[in-house]
């Protein structure tokens, strides 16, 4: 059976307009507020200077493309994320992608309601009766206790590939263009993907098969698009708890007017700053374990404000029969391996009940192997109600 809470959409809420605050299951406990006491303002916040990527001169020879990976090496040790240009994608044609996910959250509810992640049991299992949670579809994130707090943001979560997994019927009809433009973003953002993960390997001296081997050429990957409504008191509530996402990369396609995204660097909060034609590529747990630390899954949120924001986000996950290990090359007697074996499907499985539950994925499943000597950032425990 599914939480009452699960049905409750966010953007229903904001636009009922008699909101003097967010509800009591939005509002987070004083020391976790993100503008409160120890914080600084929204107008004094810190901007996070992250370093750019060009992905074309990843596809070139020589000199190039090995200055170039060698950027992307230190911009992934140093901040575990970092902007992309030269990824291809005209500015328009992002655009669309953006206008196409506002059009459909501003749908009528009873219109996003038929690609609902609340599913009837029969209908997915067989049995009996009853409502369940699954991740596909319109929703929210899954909800598990009364005391869990709640996140300011609604979401449509899809997997694009591989292409026969797809579950057409969580995808849109309408806006009848978001298909196309989908298909469409799915096959260039892999394609950057894999531009990016060869270069992994290259900056660590291997060659460019060395983490696509490890990941398969079916990898799971999943869009989620993301609606954060205004927030008539933005500083009590998270627009998305602090987490680190569950994927080897992750390219995301933010708002070109309203920010939000926020990255926790030794200790500190710092804005993302608001990107144009440039995409987003993020660290994720499981390249983190694959490289046995030597890349970090950055801990990041989102904040909101009283303006309307959305983003688009897609993980890509290796295959669910892949071993997810540290790399045997990059273990040693000076670094041993930092985290256990496991099935790329159980750390998966694993995702959604560790962010439901406002941990990560690798310390909710203990993955990690204990040493004298830990990585400050990765032992850090996310610090969250929910």
């Amino acid at each position: 059976m599914v939480h009452p809470a699960q049905g409750q959409m966010v953007q229903d809420l904001a636009a009922a307009g008699e909101l003097g605050a967010p509800p009591s299951r939005y509002v987070l406990r004083e020391k976790d507020r993100p503008t409160e006491a120890g914080a600084v303002q929204a107008a004094q916040r810190e901007l996070a200077a992250i370093p750019t990527i060009d992905v074309s001169r990843l596809a070139e020879s020589g000199d190039v493309v090995d200055d170039e990976a060698a950027k992307l090496r230190s911009a992934l040790q140093s901040w575990g994320l970092f902007a992309v240009t030269g990824h291809g994608m005209p500015e328009p044609f992002l655009d669309e992608i953006l206008a196409a996910t506002r059009e459909f959250f501003h749908l009528p509810p009873e219109e996003k309601e038929k690609y609902s992640n609340v599913v009837v049991a029969d209908d997915v299992d067989g049995a009996d009766g009853g409502e369940r949670f699954q991740p596909e579809g319109y929703g929210i994130d899954r909800v598990d206790t009364d005391e869990q707090i709640l996140d300011w943001c609604d979401r449509l979560y899809l997997q694009v590939q591989p292409e026969e997994e797809r579950r057409l019927e969580f995808w849109p009809e309408h806006p009848p263009a978001l298909r196309g433009l989908l298909e469409e973003y799915t096959r260039r953002s892999e394609q950057v993907f894999r531009r990016v993960l060869a270069a992994t390997a290259r900056a660590l001296g291997f060659e460019e098969e060395f983490f696509a081997d490890k990941v398969g050429e079916r990898v799971a990957a999943y869009a989620r698009f993301t609606y954060y409504p205004p927030c008539p008191r933005p500083e009590l509530v998270y627009g998305l708890k602090p987490h680190t996402d569950n994927s080897v990369l992750t390219v995301l396609l933010l708002d070109k007017h309203v920010g939000g995204l926020q990255l926790l660097k030794d200790g500190r909060w710092l804005d993302i700053p608001v990107l144009t034609n440039e995409l987003l590529v993020v660290a994720g747990d499981e390249i983190e374990i694959m490289s046995n630390g030597v890349f970090m899954a950055p801990v990041h949120r989102v904040v909101t404000s009283e303006r309307e924001r959305m983003s688009v986000v897609m993980f890509y996950q290796p295959e669910p029969h892949k071993e997810l290990a540290p790399s045997e090359e990059l273990v040693g007697e000076e670094r041993p391996a930092l985290y256990k074996k496991l099935k790329a499907k159980a750390f998966g499985d694993g995702f959604w009940d560790a962010f439901a539950a406002g941990e990560r994925t690798i310390d909710f499943l203990k993955v990690k192997v204990e040493h004298q000597q830990q990585q400050p950032e990765t032992a850090a425990a996310v610090s969250t109600s929910a």
